[in-house]
């Protein structure tokens, strides 16, 4: 590595370290589903994958597609379209499985792309607006980036065994 390039890769470094240092900052990954983009803590993600064969399981509700098994391991999978009342569509080639984890729990979740990694300054983070049900919402908070606004999703509501 050139001099000037590990130079300036120091600078950022520093840049980074003092932003940090000064800003508290969440980092969050981006996906869309429908029309809307949401981000979640990169933290409660287990991993992404492309979407595998599940097996639908009888008497759960309309948005439960089924289980999947990951590396031993049978986890529902979700589809959040249909969780959040958005007509289905069929996989394409940017569907993606959404691995997501709180604690012991733990769902794959139907996404229709990925967006990206974000990282937002804790002070460009709005609570989740009012509404008359405010406990049963899915909305953590409202951040924003240049001209985006970013949903972020409770991730320990979306894993809640409602079925």
């Amino acid at each position: 590595m050139s001099e000037k390039l590990q130079g300036i890769i120091n600078k950022q470094r520093k840049k980074e370290e003092a932003t940090s240092s000064i800003d508290e900052v969440v980092q969050l990954v981006g996906f869309i589903v429908g029309d809307e983009e949401y981000t979640v803590p990169i933290l409660s993600i287990q991993e992404i994958i492309k979407p595998i064969e599940s097996t639908r399981v009888p008497q759960t509700p309309p948005y439960v597609l089924g289980v999947f098994n990951l590396r031993g391991s049978v986890i529902p999978l979700i589809d959040l379209r249909i969780k959040f009342g958005i007509e289905p569509q069929p996989a394409t080639p940017e569907t993606r499985f959404i691995v997501m984890k709180n604690k012991e729990e733990i769902a794959g979740f139907v996404i229709d792309r990925l967006t990206e990694a974000i990282r937002l300054n804790v002070r460009d983070i709005d609570p989740a607006p009012e509404t008359s049900l405010q406990e049963k919402t899915f909305i953590d908070g409202v951040g924003k980036q240049q001209d985006r606004i970013l949903t972020i999703l409770k991730v320990d509501r979306l894993l809640e065994r409602d079925f």
